[in-house]
């Protein structure tokens, strides 16, 4: 398993890679702090690390809700670093927040229609949504706010696939489930991709996640710790202590002096 970021592109071909970003809300007060992650077509690649890391603060400068003070952002041979997420939507990524990713009001249907770029195309992705994620076909005509927090994540991802992106980025997609629900969600995860999109994920049921990615980075306090394929990740001793160590540093996780 690789310490640090490489700079190469992955095997089967990179769709998607940050270089060396560094970015924060407030001024002068930096989230991120160089951080370098590279993701292969076809690969799912999920981001851990303890609170405070920068894991949801990254998804948010590739998607362009945060602007990176330094860095870049590339899709496939576009440098998007900068550009506003509907733009980013159309060159195909798209986003699913971990929170308000539904309109409460609308029905399921509804909501899918309002997640389409090509109206001439909308009811041939929402039927293929409804293959997708068959529970929401049952529920087409219920109102997003009445389902359960599994079903409205079911909607929010089949929304975002209604772009029908290359990649997918989902920020915490497990988070506040019922335990019925989390599974079914992580196997929805892996139909997705099994149908062709690439999936980066922040997620803090890291176990789980790692288990099923391709490949997986570790971020500590803004900065690339660990990176490596998936399983290999999760036989890492510390890995398991950075992770499991709240917003300890990597230096307090192998047991050395703050």
């Amino acid at each position: 398993m690789s310490r640090s970021p490489s700079a190469g592109s992955a095997s089967n071909g990179t769709v998607l890679r940050t270089e060396n970003v560094v970015a924060g809300y407030v001024r002068e007060v930096d989230i991120l702090n160089g951080v370098t992650v590279t993701v292969g077509r076809g690969e799912i690649v999920t981001v851990v690390g303890p609170n405070g890391a920068g894991k949801s603060t990254l998804i948010k400068t590739i998607f362009g809700l945060l602007k990176p003070r330094e860095g870049r952002v590339v899709l496939g041979e576009e440098d998007i670093t900068g550009a506003k997420p509907h733009t980013i939507t159309r060159r195909g990524m798209n986003y699913v927040p971990q929170l308000d990713n539904v309109f409460p009001s609308l029905t399921v249907e509804e909501n899918l229609e309002v997640g389409s770029l090509d109206s001439s195309r909308t009811k041939e992705h929402i039927d293929r949504m409804y293959g997708l994620f068959p529970r929401l076909g049952e529920r087409r005509r219920q109102t997003a706010g009445t389902m359960s927090g599994g079903e409205r994540q079911m909607v929010a991802m089949a929304r975002a696939l209604m772009t029908d992106p290359q990649v997918l980025l989902l920020d915490e997609p497990s988070a506040g489930l019922a335990p019925a629900f989390v599974e079914a969600i992580f196997e929805k995860i892996g139909d997705v991709n099994r149908a062709g999109v690439t999936i980066v994920m922040v997620e803090q049921n890291a176990r789980r996640a790692l288990a099923m990615s391709s490949r997986g980075y570790v971020l500590d306090l803004g900065k690339n710790a660990f990176e490596g394929e998936g399983r290999e990740l999760l036989t890492d001793e510390k890995v398991a202590q950075l992770y499991l160590g709240g917003t300890a540093r990597l230096k307090q996780a192998e047991g050395d002096a703050p």
